[in-house]
């Protein structure tokens, strides 16, 4: 009986320094390549630009390769002790680094049954980091983007979302990063806020930017970004008019539309009842919802609706009866939306939402209860968190500081430590290099 071998990939692109492993590892045996699940490298990194089972096929079909299992989890330990390989083979990249821990917990699980590692020196001049520096230079077509938020829901208990009103907004989105003990942190996608784009243009956040100034907006972001986008349709406006908009959206690569139950001229909720504001009806939205449902082309596009009733103070019963019935008509999740200062009232909202047998994607955009963390939110059951208009509050007053600046000085001299070198900011738009 051959020996057995136990090899762990993410495989999203396949380049020499796979095909090295894989190759040793015949060498050795019988090869099982424990394939990471969408999961397992959503924990730590981007997910991967393939899906599990396109990954799987190609994994299939290599030469070297005798079964492929998944691996749900980056720790190897589970697996190992179920299938008690003779060797596990890895690159000899993780001696040091966050994987020096993983490596430890293996070798301890291999010493129970006399496994051994043996690990294969990096192919040099073969860099992963680099081929999907590439490909996001070669960025993404609309299906894949519409696809992906699905996909980020299956993978990640909690996305964050941030806002957008330019195309170099976009870009911070798609490029800002910290790493962390637990890998790196990014945003999962860019939320295309009409106030936000309002603002930007100089008109107020009653829908006086129509749909196809917006589009242009969106256009702008979808040029040079590959991340997922959440779209801010307002009311809706007329299911009618809804289902061009859902169609429109659909066809750009736009993975969600959310709709909030108001009618009339639009105000921002963070107003609540200052202003007069009038909640549509339940069989009104319902059917707004419907028709926007029937009138998609896949089954991948997201139709979520948004919930003013703790905003116009209706009361937490007209809010869940309002649920309900939004999700029996077909909404793919439910926003629900508070100007209150703590989060009370969303986690009461929570708590009973987790009961519901139907329940969807759940969406929140804590504006005014900032304070709360994104851990609370996730153990309330939160699956999307927005920050809808973070971006555009933090650059306008540092262009106004700025402003000021010059005309105290004459000059520009004292604004340098504020500023972006031109440099970076160059650097920072696709092609300038």
């Amino acid at each position: 009986m051959p020996k057995q071998v136990y090899v762990a990939m993410s495989a999203d692109m396949v380049h020499p320094g796979h095909l090295n492993i894989l190759r040793k590892a015949a060498e050795l045996g019988e090869v099982t390549v424990g394939l990471l699940t969408d999961q397992a490298i959503a924990s730590y990194k981007r997910l991967p630009f393939m899906t599990y089972e396109h990954r799987r096929e190609v994994m299939e079909n290599l030469k070297a390769v005798s079964r492929v299992v998944p691996q749900t989890t980056l720790d190897y330990v589970a697996n190992l002790k179920s299938l008690k390989p003779d060797f596990l083979v890895h690159g000899d990249d993780w001696q040091t680094g966050v994987q020096q821990q993983t490596r430890a917990r293996a070798i301890v699980a291999l010493a129970q049954w006399g496994g051994k590692l043996v690990e294969v020196p990096y192919t040099p001049g073969i860099s992963s980091t680099a081929l999907h520096a590439a490909m996001k230079e070669v960025g993404t077509t609309p299906d894949l983007r519409l696809k992906q938020l699905r996909r980020l829901l299956n993978a990640r208990p909690l996305l964050r979302f941030l806002d957008i009103h330019n195309a170099l907004s976009g870009l911070i989105i798609e490029n800002t990063h910290v790493d962390t003990p637990g890998g790196r942190r990014e945003f999962d996608g860019m939320w295309g806020s009409s106030l936000t784009d309002s603002t930007a243009k100089g008109k107020p956040d009653i829908e006086a930017v129509d749909v196809s100034a917006r589009m242009t907006t969106l256009n702008e972001v979808l040029e040079v970004t590959t991340k997922p986008i959440i779209y801010d349709a307002d009311t809706g406006g007329q299911s009618e008019h809804f289902v061009f908009t859902v169609r429109t959206l659909e066809r750009l690569g736009v993975s969600a539309a959310i709709i909030e139950d108001k009618t009339g001229l639009k105000k921002n909720s963070l107003f609540g009842t200052d202003v007069p504001q009038t909640q549509d009806s339940i069989e009104n939205f319902c059917a707004k919802i419907s028709a926007g449902k029937n009138a998609q082309a896949t089954s991948d596009f997201m139709i979520i609706a948004r919930i003013e009733s703790l905003i116009l103070q209706r009361g937490m019963d007209d809010a869940r009866a309002r649920a309900k019935a939004y999700l029996d008509s077909g909404a793919d999740g439910i926003m629900i939306h508070s100007r209150q200062k703590t989060p009370d009232e969303i986690f009461e909202f929570c708590r009973w939402y987790a009961t519901l047998e139907n329940k969807k994607t759940l969406v929140v955009v804590p504006s005014s209860y900032n304070s709360v963390t994104e851990e609370a939110l996730q153990a309330h059951g939160v699956n999307i968190v927005i920050y809808a208009n973070q971006l555009l509050r933090s650059a306008y007053p540092a262009m106004v500081t700025t402003a000021r600046s010059i005309l105290a000085h004459q000059r520009s001299a004292e604004c340098d430590a504020q500023m972006m070198p031109i440099s970076e900011i160059l650097g920072l738009i696709p092609g300038t290099k």
